[in-house]
């Protein structure tokens, strides 16, 4: 089972995910998709209290996350829970936000980038490339500009 990590953005905000394709399905952080839609100072504790009121209206999202290990900001992996497009869309309609419908149709555009990929594997590998070189020469600029 191969799996690819990556980090999303949207609206400068980061939202790691995982490709499996296994099961051919992105897998987002629950968490990161929260902080994206509610700017909460805490969207962890966010996700603790929606997760307990999903269940209480018996939702199976809240039983349905799964947990796969993602890097932290401190540079370790942990278990962190994630949804697929599926699971995130009904997460979205959960959480009033004016970010809401913005968030819908960039999942829309990820799953179709995707789609894309898988039909002409050139895509993916140019991508691929452009992220390579963007990433290194952030950090080679870091590296030489502190």
């Amino acid at each position: 089972m191969k799996k690819l990590t990556d980090i999303k953005i949207f609206e400068s905000k980061k939202i790691r995910s995982i490709w499996n394709d296994e099961q051919e399905k992105w897998y987002f952080s629950v968490v990161d998709a929260i902080e994206v839609l509610t700017e909460s100072p805490n969207p962890r504790k966010y996700w603790s209290v929606l997760k307990v009121r999903l269940k209480l209206e018996n939702s199976e999202l809240a039983t349905n996350c799964s947990q796969l290990k993602m890097l932290s900001s401190d540079g370790k992996m942990y278990l962190t829970d994630v949804a697929d497009t599926e699971q995130l869309f009904r997460l979205i309609q959960s959480i009033p936000s004016p970010k809401a419908e913005p968030l819908k149709l960039w999942l829309a555009k990820i799953g179709a980038e995707r789609i894309d990929e898988i039909e002409d594997p050139e895509i993916g590998i140019e991508r691929l490339m452009e992220t390579y070189l963007r990433d290194n020469m952030t950090n080679l600029g870091s590296l030489l500009f502190g």
